[in-house]
Order: structure tokens, then C-alpha cells, then sequence
């Protein structure tokens, strides 16, 4: 699997997420239901123009214009040997609908490709039907030269359609003609209660007619459009993804602009956050090309698209002719769904690279939807599994807690050898070491358990945005899960917060830093060590750039923080006042500190290293 790159806002989060931590290590140092068949049958439509005697389009464009028979015998001619398909009652702006019980699609005469997506069970966030494809924003067209030199787009030709049923399966099949027998063919299936349709491309009989020697391109654009109240957060997660090398996979839509070419294509995915276009082959691309553009610069202004995607990938002939199996996928970016289909499709869902994915797939996406089937509301399946989480975690809590009560016992003699060797940075060293080692305590065993749960923290980071399940599913003020939550609109905008106030970010800071003052207890007031980064700083910083950075975040995510910070803070209230005893531990070192103690290669080695210098140190004076 390909390591995903970071966007800046995952980035500034990752951030936020780490200068937690370092406070840490700092403070411890120191259900698919099926249609019935005939209603279905009732939505396919078979287009209108049917009579053989009404001219197609293009001539009745012309005849509309007083053009004359010279004129018209022109335009046949300008499409050369697909003259013939020009000249059917087919070629008209007319679409063929088909639908099932979660998909409707309209597939176009011109240019045979899908004009309307639209998912039936799905609403935006404005209550409108969520559209894939609508009014223009996709285009689908294989470029290429014919024998006779024309160069011809698919786009601009007209198919004939033919609507067949076998089953409960929906067909349609589009064919741009040179005769009867000779055709370049689209074909759907659309199956009950699928996402996913069957679609291929093959032509018969044209090897005399498609250049070999020139390049056949494949070409496909979409414009995503907005379905979520934010747009710029929708954006963040609006991405083109696609797999390639049998199984690696890539992305690029970080970026105002952004190309990228790769080898052996074996998906293209255009995704909408929430939503996702899919376009896969059975026999793999031999290269593709790929663009992203930003198309939101300004929140305000722009207000309908997200980003506008294009991939250009190659076609092959066999034997003169095309022949291609492929898929299209048109619904939500949803894990279980997509990864059902057992053909990698799970990556589209950005659920973090390395050990970060493996822990969302196989831990918090299987244990979140258990919670989420036998509980109430999905906001109480999120402080469950945050409770479950803490607890799990909650060794780990004990163990950086003991080790900063260890180091908070021996600040009295710390302190001491900081005074007696103010002058001399390498014995005060060595003899914090000897201290450390005497006593069984090390900085060390409080910021490794701490690192422990950096991934942890990072998977659920990347985790509550991509919860399909969210979706639009309340929980106490908050209306919608995957997004904001909004307790008062401002009249203004305030640069990186927005124009709206949240609760869930504001409660999670207020959290953050009473569980920063807790952990800080008398480390703020020793001297701030040189080359050691300012804690008091981070201390406030942190909570305010959660306040200010998820803002605009889903408040799911928010909820999760702020429950996991008040049971942090309940956590270690136990542990402080009813599982550690502080005389204990003083009077446990105390007797560590009078036995014989072994060290270990690597103290030891770190001693004489820094004998060494001490002693080089003193030859140099003596110079």
C-alpha cells in the first residue's frame, strides 16, 4: 500500500495532536432491500423519437438554420463512416433511465455516456437528493483518428440505445454505428440494489475504420458537487485516488493544481468526501494521467464545486478491435461497502497509512459498528467506545503517572545537584544519572508509554471524519455528526475559526487544559531548562488551537476528545489519590538507592562516554 501523503490541515491537526504528547513526555520527564421487479420496470424508459421519418437533430438544427442539401450532406460527411449513425432517429437529445431501489441513472444519446446520477436514499445537507452527476459537471469521451484521417470524439456522436431486461437486471446498450453490424458499444447492467453496475467497451467490425497507428484516449472529467455544509472542510477530503502495479495506490487533491502519471491503472476514483465516482478495469490501463483542480478559493464565492478531477487513460485494440470489462461505482464512500466488492476499493476511504489504517480497519471500524447496532444514537456509541478506549489505555496512563510521581520525589535532590554543578554541565550529568539509576527511576519510562499512544490517538483522528456512519445523525445540539456543530451563527468571519461558534470544540479545549494543568503540578515553577521547548507556552497553546482548528471540524471528532479528556482527568485523579502513595515511593527509592545496583550496557556505556569527555575536558585546562 502506498504511504499517504499528508494534506496541510491533517498536518496542523497531527501537530496539535503531538504537542499534546510532548507536554506528556515533558511533564513525565520532568440493508439492502430489493424492488419489486416491476416497479422498476416502470422507471426505464425507452427514448421518445421513434419515428424513422423526422430527421435526426443535427439535420433539423440545420434545416431550422435554411440550410440546404448541400449543407446537410456536409455534416454527414464531417463524421465520415459514423455518418450513418448520425442519420438514425437515435440521434437526438434524448436519455434512457434506469434505476434500482438505491441508484437512478439517465444515459444520454449523445455521446452514450451517464448525464444524471443521482442516490436515491441520500439528502445534502441542505435537504436537496444527492446528485453524482447533473446539468453538465462529468464528461466521458474516448478521442481517436479514424483511416481516413478525421479525428472524431464520442462526446459529440450520437448512440443508438436499446433497453433489454434479464432478470431483475437492467441492460442498456448504446451503439455509436457505422452499419447494422458495425458499432462502437457501451453497455450498463444495473443490478437490484447495487452501487456498483457492470460496464463495458467493445466495438465490431470497425478495424478498418480506428487508426491503429494513433493514440485512442480515454477521457474522463467530473466537477464534485457540494453536498455538506461546509465546503471547505468537504474539500479537505475531496480527493482523486486511484490504484496501480496491481495494488498500490495513490492520491493527489491537496493542492490548487496537481498532475500526476503512473503505469498499469487499475481504478480511477474521484471522491466527494462522503461520496465517490469509480470508474474500474478488468484489464488494466497501460498508463494514466491525472489532474486536480481546487475550484474553491473563496468559501463565500464559491459555493457549488469542490475540486474538478480529469484522468486520460489509454486504450489498446485487440485484434483492431477495442474490448474492454470495466465497473462503475456511484455511492457513498462508505468501508463496508466498499471493501464488500474485494477489489481494494477500502483505500478510497482515508483511513490513515501504516499501523494507523490496520488499527481502524481491524479495531475501531468492526468495534464502532457493533456499538453503533445495539446502541441508542451514534453520539453514545462514541462515548462508549472512547470509555473502552481510555480504559485499555489506562496501564499505560498508571505507568507515566508513577514515573512522574518517581521524578517529582527525587526534584529535591535533582535540584540539589543543579545547584552543586551549575558550572559543570557533564558532571551534573553523570551524577543525575547515578541518582536515576540508584533510585529505579528514569525520565525514559514516562515518555515511552506516552509514544504508545500516538497511534492510537492519530487512527481515531483519521477515523471519525471518514465514519460514513456519521453522516447526518444527531446527538444533543449537535445535528449532524460528520459535521460542525453550531450553538450561535456570527455576523462576521474570523479568519481560521469561521463564521459560527461549536460547543463540542470549546468543552474539549476547556478539558485539554485542565488536564494540562493537572499534569503540570510543581514543574512550572523550576527554572525552564535551555534548548528545552516552553511548556507554559504549549500549555495554553494547545487548547486554543483545538478551539480554533476544529471549529470547522466533524463534531464527532470533538465529542470524542472531550469525553477521552474527562476521563483522563477521572483516571488519574484515582490513581493519584487512591492508588499511589507518594511516602511509599520516596520510601521505596530510598531503599533502592541503598542497594547495589547493576547497570545496564547502555548506562554504562553512556557513563564512560561521559567520563571521557569530563576528563578531556580537564586535560584541556590543564593546557
Amino acid at each position: 500500500m502506498e504511504e499517504k501523503k499528508f494534506d496541510v490541515q491533517s498536518l496542523i491537526g497531527f501537530i496539535l495532536i503531538g504537542g499534546i504528547l510532548i507536554w506528556m513526555l515533558y511533564t513525565n520527564s520532568a440493508s439492502e432491500e430489493v424492488v419489486d421487479p416491476q416497479q422498476e420496470t416502470e422507471q426505464v424508459e425507452v427514448p421518445g423519437n421513434t419515428d424513422s421519418n423526422q430527421p435526426p437533430q443535427q439535420e433539423q438544427d440545420l434545416q431550422s438554420q435554411g440550410a440546404d442539401s448541400t449543407a446537410l450532406a456536409q455534416a454527414r460527411e464531417r463524421l465520415g463512416a459514423f455518418g450513418y449513425s448520425a442519420s438514425l432517429p437515435s440521434a437526438t437529445e434524448n436519455t434512457t433511465t434506469i434505476s434500482n431501489d438505491v441508484l437512478e441513472l439517465k444515459i444520454d444519446n449523445k455521446g452514450g455516456y451517464i448525464s444524471e446520477a443521482r442516490l436515491t436514499n441520500y439528502k445534502t445537507f441542505d435537504s436537496i437528493p444527492v446528485y453524482l452527476i447533473k446539468d453538465g459537471n462529468a464528461s466521458f469521451n474516448i478521442n481517436f483518428t479514424t483511416t481516413d484521417g478525421r479525428t472524431l470524439d464520442t462526446e459529440n456522436l450520437y448512440f443508438e440505445p436499446e433497453v433489454t431486461q434479464n432478470g431483475d437486471n437492467h441492460i442498456i446498450s448504446m451503439k455509436l454505428k457505422v452499419s447494422e453490424n458495425e458499432f462502437l458499444e457501451y453497455r450498463y447492467v444495473l443490478k437490484p440494489g447495487e452501487y456498483m453496475l457492470d460496464f463495458s467497451i467493445r466495438s465490431q467490425g470497425l478495424n478498418d475504420v480506428i487508426n491503429s497507428s494513433r493514440d485512442i484516449n480515454l477521457n474522463w472529467e467530473l466537477k464534485g458537487y457540494r453536498h455538506a455544509k461546509s465546503i471547505s472542510y468537504e474539500n479537505r477530503y475531496t480527493e482523486l485516488i486511484y490504484e496501480y502495479d496491481e495494488g498500490d495506490d495513490d492520491y493527489l487533491g491537496s493542492g490548487d493544481f496537481e498532475e500526476q502519471e503512473d503505469e498499469n491503472i487499475t481504478y480511477v476514483a474521484f471522491k466527494q468526501h462522503f461520496f465517490t465516482s469509480i470508474l474500474l478495469t478488468d484489464n488494466p490501463f497501460e498508463r494514466g494521467k491525472f489532474t486536480s483542480e481546487n475550484l474553491v478559493q473563496d468559501e463565500e464565492v464559491d459555493t457549488v464545486y469542490t475540486k474538478k478531477f480529469a484522468a486520460q487513460l489509454p486504450l489498446e485494440l485487440q485484434g483492431g478491435e477495442l474490448n474492454y470489462n470495466m465497473d462503475w461505482y456511484y455511492g457513498p464512500t462508505d468501508y463496508k461497502i466498499l471493501n464488500d466488492y474485494d477489489r481494494n476499493l477500502d483505500e478510497v476511504v482515508p483511513l490513515g497509512w501504516g499501523i494507523f489504517g490496520w488499527i481502524n480497519k481491524y479495531v475501531f471500524i468492526p468495534f464502532f459498528a457493533f456499538l453503533s447496532g445495539v446502541l441508542p444514537s451514534y453520539g453514545i456509541a462514541i462515548i462508549v467506545m472512547t470509555i473502552v478506549v481510555r480504559i485499555v489505555l489506562s496501564p499505560v496512563t498508571y505507568k507515566s503517572y508513577l514515573s512522574q510521581a518517581k521524578m517529582k520525589v527525587l526534584r529535591p535532590e535533582i535540584n540539589e545537584l543543579n545547584e552543586k554543578y551549575k558550572d559543570n554541565a557533564m558532571k551534573k550529568q553523570q551524577e543525575t544519572m547515578k541518582l536515576y539509576s540508584k533510585a529505579g527511576a528514569s525520565p525514559m519510562s514516562g515518555c515511552l508509554p506516552a509514544l504508545m499512544q500516538i497511534p492510537v490517538f492519530y487512527a481515531l483522528f483519521q477515523f471519525f471524519p471518514s465514519a460514513f456512519q456519521l453522516r447526518q445523525k444527531g446527538f444533543l445540539w449537535a445535528d449532524d455528526l460528520s459535521s460542525y456543530d453550531t450553538i450561535a451563527e456570527l455576523p462576521f468571519t474570523i479568519p481560521f475559526y469561521g463564521d459560527h461558534v461549536s460547543l463540542f470544540p470549546i468543552l474539549a479545549s476547556i478539558a485539554i487544559f485542565i488536564y494540562m494543568m493537572m499534569t503540570t503540578g510543581q514543574s512550572m515553577q523550576q527554572t525552564q531548562q535551555p534548548g528545552m521547548p516552553n511548556m507554559k507556552f504549549i500549555m495554553y497553546l494547545s487548547p486554543l488551537m483545538m478551539l480554533f482548528f476544529f471549529n470547522n471540524y466533524a463534531s464527532g471528532l470533538s465529542l470524542y476528545y472531550f469525553t477521552s479528556n474527562l476521563i483522563t482527568i477521572g483516571i488519574m485523579l484515582v490513581i493519584k489519590y487512591v492508588i499511589i502513595d507518594e511516602d511509599k515511593i520516596h520510601a521505596k527509592i530510598q531503599e533502592n538507592k541503598k542497594k547495589p545496583k547493576k547497570q545496564n550496557k547502555f548506562t554504562r556505556k553512556m557513563q564512560e562516554m561521559m567520563e571521557q569527555a569530563e576528563q578531556q575536558k580537564n586535560q584541556q585546562k590543564k593546557k
